[in-house]
């Protein structure tokens, strides 16, 4: 499958984002991707680095606006498109969303992201309800893709619930960067902390895994670094740190079939003494 990924840098200007969005969503297409990822909340900068009541205003209805834009691209072009939305479901109650838009502009499903961070810059929980749909992979036209967003990288519970349910890839649309009061050192520690984990989930549960991250300086600086990791965790391509990036990157799907026959972690699995993993610390 040929999948199209776009690191973007933001500014304040929407309408720009937007339509930089959809002019490298076209040459990406012209280029003959069949998938494409786009960054987490990627109409607008990255709101969650303080808590104000205005920014409630950035978000929309699903459908809506950003749906309708997407999906006539997505029909236009005969591509799928994976968007990262700041859902208003109903008055005071919004979502960190992604949205798969099918190659006939119609929304093939949905993700609310179910883990919400409250960390300093990402203050997250002061603007998104947790999702309620649960971790189940949404089935196009280019497969049944895994899509979760951000925060839930870090959790392979995650990851594995989508691969028992069929996914075929793992999608992570993202917005993480640097601490600007970290040393070099460390920030490249966590850096490649974030790339490692995704690896991680890649190779236990034998799926390719897209993971595509903002860059450039919104206060703090995003790390970019987006990345295509095979079956195995290794490393199909890997954007750069400080520039944005279209690019098209060829993954085997036919791989993962027989890195699972390799290696069947799933037939392995001890499901029968494994109870006590939804417990939140065992005494």
């Amino acid at each position: 499958m040929k999948i199209g990924i776009i690191q973007q840098h933001n500014t304040a200007d929407m309408t720009d984002n937007k339509e930089r969005l959809c002019d490298s969503i076209r040459y990406l297409a012209c280029q003959g991707a069949e998938l494409i990822v786009l960054q987490e909340l990627h109409n607008s900068l990255y709101f969650c680095q303080v808590e104000n009541v205005d920014n409630f205003d950035l978000a929309e209805t699903i459908p809506g606006p950003s749906t309708e834009l997407f999906g006539r691209l997505a029909k236009e072009l005969q591509v799928v498109i994976v968007t990262s939305l700041f859902e208003r479901r109903a008055p005071g109650l919004y979502h960190n969303t992604a949205v798969v838009l099918e190659r006939d502009g119609t929304i093939a499903g949905k993700y609310r992201k179910m883990h919400i961070p409250d960390d300093p810059g990402y203050y997250e929980k002061f603007y998104f309800t947790p999702g309620d749909l649960g971790f189940h992979p949404i089935k196009t036209s280019v497969g049944c893709l895994g899509v979760l967003v951000c925060w839930d990288q870090w959790y392979p519970e995650a990851a594995r619930l989508m691969a028992l349910q069929g996914a075929e890839m793992l999608i992570y649309p993202t917005a993480i960067g640097y601490d600007n009061g970290d040393t070099h050192d460390e920030q490249q520690r966590q850096r490649r902390a974030w790339q490692t984990v995704m690896r991680g989930h890649a190779v236990a549960n034998g799926l390719p895994v897209v993971a595509v991250n903002r860059v450039g300086d919104e206060n703090f600086l995003f790390w970019g670094t987006s990345f295509v990791a095979g079956p195995q965790g290794e490393m199909l391509y890997e954007a750069p740190e400080h520039e944005e990036v279209s690019t098209i990157v060829d993954v085997d799907m036919r791989r993962s079939e027989q890195v699972r026959r390799w290696w069947p972690f799933l037939r392995d699995r001890r499901i029968d003494a494994y109870a006590d993993i939804i417990q939140r610390f065992i005494d």
